[in-house]
């Protein structure tokens, strides 16, 4: 049996930790730039607030009831996510741990006795929330797309469920099939929800009962062919070891203010580079190819929906692999005078290093003199003194000083478990 964990509105029981006299009311968290609604408590999707609206739209409903509101604080988010991981996989035997994203984690509970599954999950659940003070929910199925729906369904009936659900028998299986919706099954975007609804495909249980050749036609081939396996108890995505070496790394950002002057996307870029150059050296890694991508505001009538502007990129490919800064900043600010063009408005800009090698098996340039040592050095000490002053205590100049580009968070909590400076006191 495989086991899905899933914090409950992730980023706001992370602000509501530090703030218990917020309990059981309504609280939303802030996309970049504080532009969209991207987490609310369930006491604010009951006022109407909704996912992924704008902020602006609903700021009247959010003011009239008092809805506690905050900037994304991903420092804070990510810390505690780590903690919830770590303490499912002190419970759980190595390996049965799967990081799916920065609130979910598929288990591995074939170990378990079926009989012991409810028990053993409610005691999971109950651990992480004394440990991590993070509510989560469980749902328990033979594959991983049934763990899904029974997830949702553990979510959705919270005190119904205690947060948890085991599909054990083909029974308790077809009934949760016939509550989920077809747009709420794992793997099937809008897209594929309205074209099965036109094929009179209305819940998880009508597609569970199409053909695998039906699904190779209209449901993207081996993709879809999986998909309706596991929806009839047949395990078709299985378990995955954790990737500690990522193979592509990326920093983008959305401005916090329109830019339409070269030298402050130059800014961006270089401390873009910066970060993306840390979590390479973090890994202890290195990159030969770098891609700078920019993109423009897009004009928009009043009362039009909102469109993405225009995306443009453009990458070069190193001499030599690494990891250096100073390596990497320069051909990345290079890169800024290709893409730019006068008199267009600028909201985002990122960086994204590929072709990622071990750095102790970089391919040697007989052409350039062996510096390798004294970089990983200089850039050790950068490292440390970030680490311990934060800050960006030491920078490149090409970083800038001002930054007046830099994202919004006007209404960011402290970073309560990751800066001394802003721990959580007790009175």
């Amino acid at each position: 049996m495989i086991g899905i964990v899933d914090c409950n509105s992730f980023y706001c029981s992370c602000e509501r930790l530090f703030k218990p006299e917020l309990a059981n009311k309504p609280v939303v968290v802030l996309s970049n730039n504080d532009g969209c609604i991207v987490s609310r408590s369930d006491e604010a999707k009951a006022l109407g607030v909704e996912m992924a609206g704008p902020y602006f739209m609903a700021k009247a409903t959010i003011e009239k009831y008092g809805v506690a509101t905050f900037s994304s604080n991903y420092n804070l988010y990510g810390d505690l996510s780590w903690r919830v991981m770590e303490t499912l996989r002190t419970l759980l035997p190595p390996m049965a741990v799967e990081v799916y994203s920065v609130d979910e984690c598929f288990i591995d509970l074939n170990h378990i006795a079926p009989s012991e599954l409810t028990e053993f999950s409610t005691h999971l659940k109950d651990t992480v929330e004394l440990w991590t003070g993070i509510k989560v929910s469980i749902g328990v199925a033979p594959t991983k797309v049934l763990s899904k729906v029974a997830n949702r369904i553990a979510k959705k009936h919270k005190i119904e469920t205690n947060c948890v659900l085991v599909l054990d028998t083909p029974e308790a299986i077809e009934e949760a099939l016939h509550q989920t919706a077809v747009e709420d099954i794992w793997g099937i975007g809008r897209q594929y929800a309205n074209k099965l609804r036109l094929l009179q495909i209305n819940t998880a249980y009508d597609l569970s009962k199409k053909s695998i050749d039906f699904a190779h036609r209209n449901l993207g081939g081996v993709v879809g062919m999986r998909l309706i396996r596991e929806l009839n108890g047949m395990e078709s995505i299985p378990m995955h070891e954790e990737h500690v070496s990522k193979k592509m790394i990326a920093t983008t950002r959305m401005f916090g203010t329109p830019v339409t002057g070269i030298e402050q996307i130059k800014e961006a870029i270089s401390t873009y580079t910066s970060r993306v150059a840390e979590k390479l050296r973090r890994q202890h890694s290195a990159a030969s190819t770098i891609t700078v991508f920019v993109v423009a505001k897009e004009a928009t009538q009043p009362g039009s929906r909102f469109k993405h502007g225009p995306s443009l990129s453009t990458y070069i490919e190193l001499p030599q692999a690494t990891s250096s800064t100073h390596e990497l900043i320069k051909p990345a600010v290079e890169l800024v005078s290709r893409l730019f063009e006068q008199g267009r408005v600028y909201k985002k800009a990122g960086v994204i290093v590929s072709n990622i090698v071990p750095d102790s098996s970089i391919q040697g340039n007989l052409f350039a003199a062996p510096e390798a040592n004294k970089n990983k050095l200089l850039m050790n000490t950068i490292d440390n003194l970030n680490f311990a002053m934060r800050n960006d205590m030491v920078k490149f100049a090409s970083s800038g000083t001002k930054r007046n580009w830099k994202m919004r968070q006007e209404l960011r909590s402290p970073m309560y478990t990751s800066r001394w400076d802003e721990i959580c006191t007790v009175r």
